[in-house]
């Protein structure tokens, strides 16, 4: 039974040595212009999913949905998020596919998370993923009206979709 303790433990820090050396050695592809890995996939989303899950701090949003929080929030994520996540005009962003991983695109699937975990990514951002930490340059209540505007972005009032669909329209267009 020892011998096979033994036999394990070493078994599983050579497999830690080769992945540690593998990644040090540069072996590792870095391109972000290739699909990521089915391994990659397998492991670094759930384990993004499980530390925002972890860390972010269960806090109720202060911005009710109303037009004026959805508007200010529909402002912010076209000027600061859809060209990367997608908006009414462009649903494939011009920048997802030169990410990696690859954004979302929100308008083909949108965030489902729960509003303090979309928040805490908004705020903090997301490591080696191009997702900055808007909580720099936003302040609290503008990270929560676009959180409010993430959660109800498929489902917003009338006169709201109506301005997305006028200030998503590319200077060129909207004097026309």
């Amino acid at each position: 039974m020892r011998g096979f303790l033994v036999g394990l433990a070493t078994g599983v820090v050579l497999v830690l040595l080769a992945e540690f050396f593998w990644i040090r050695f540069g072996l590792v592809n870095p391109r972000a212009d290739i699909p990521e890995g089915a391994l990659e996939m397998r492991v670094a989303m759930p384990a993004l999913d499980a530390s925002v899950d972890r860390r972010a701090p269960h806090l109720a949003n202060p911005a009710e949905p109303t037009a004026a929080n959805l508007m200010a929030g529909m402002k912010l994520y076209q000027t600061n998020c859809a060209s990367c996540h997608g908006d009414v005009r462009q649903p494939d962003s011009m920048f997802a596919d030169a990410l990696y991983p690859r954004a979302p695109q929100f308008m083909k699937d949108a965030p489902d998370m729960p509003e303090h975990q979309n928040f805490y990514i908004i705020e903090h951002g997301v490591r080696l993923s191009g997702m900055p930490a808007w909580g720099k340059i936003l302040n609290q209540q503008q990270v929560w009206q676009l959180t409010t505007f993430l959660s109800h972005m498929d489902k917003l009032p009338p006169d709201v979709e109506a301005q997305w669909r006028t200030l998503a329209q590319p200077a060129s267009d909207q004097g026309r």
